[in-house]
């Protein structure tokens, strides 16, 4: 992704959710210089990956595959007896823009839709070899036992929530308008937690076309 996309979709992303009233912390839209200027009473922050992430998966075809994501809160997963137990994230996703099919070996997590357009989701759960089972499978939606066929869509409107639970592959996508989405799962791992069906990036190549206006939440070593 070039540089000037980022920064736009990030100032997108950022509009979309004031005019939604889903507030940020303060810091959410500071500048890499501002940033350089802070010392250790901020390092919570990078070492748990608060903030941005914008990714196309590595794929360089954001609005086709790709997700706007911003960690609010994380443990650390480097040093998981001493801190939080427990994430929470808020994601913007645009209609017809795919997050691919993935499933977490460890994260258990529910997935909000906080406003905007239906979310589609599409699930299976992974067979003995990580492939996709044609079995069916049982999952809570809004705390209520739902049954759904393998490959199945299943759309959930603002106020809605699916839990996702170990293995169970899933793929999303917003319908009709860009959709929030809410995050509230166990601590996040993307380095070591993210099973891709097909064999991805998780975060992109970045092609430095202009300054960035903000950092993302791998690149706080980056402060200037």
């Amino acid at each position: 992704m070039k540089r000037s996309e980022i920064n736009s979709y990030i100032d997108k992303a950022l509009d979309i959710f004031t005019k939604n009233n889903c507030c940020l912390p303060t810091w959410a839209a500071d500048s890499p210089g501002v940033w350089g200027k802070r010392g250790s009473e901020y390092s919570e922050i990078a070492a748990c990956g608060l903030g941005w992430d914008i990714t196309d998966f590595g794929k360089g075809r954001f609005l086709d595959e790709g997700l706007t994501l911003f960690t609010m809160r994380n443990g650390n997963p480097a040093d998981s007896e001493n801190g939080k137990t427990y994430c929470e994230k808020l994601m913007l996703g645009y209609p017809g823009q795919i997050t691919p099919i993935h499933f977490h070996w460890n994260k258990m997590e529910d997935i909000i839709n906080r406003g905007g357009g239906a979310l589609v989701i599409r699930l299976w759960m992974a067979d003995s070899a990580d492939g996709l089972s044609d079995q069916p499978l049982t999952v809570k939606i809004d705390s209520v036992e739902t049954r759904v066929e393998a490959g199945e869509e299943v759309r959930l409107v603002p106020g809605q929530s699916i839990c996702f639970t170990p293995y169970l592959y899933h793929t999303f996508w917003a319908e009709g308008e860009p959709c929030i989405i809410g995050e509230v799962s166990k601590v996040n791992d993307d380095s070591n937690d993210n099973r891709f069906y097909d064999a991805l990036g998780r975060y992109p190549k970045i092609e430095e076309d202009a300054p960035a206006k903000y950092l993302l939440c791998n690149e706080y070593n980056l402060m200037v």
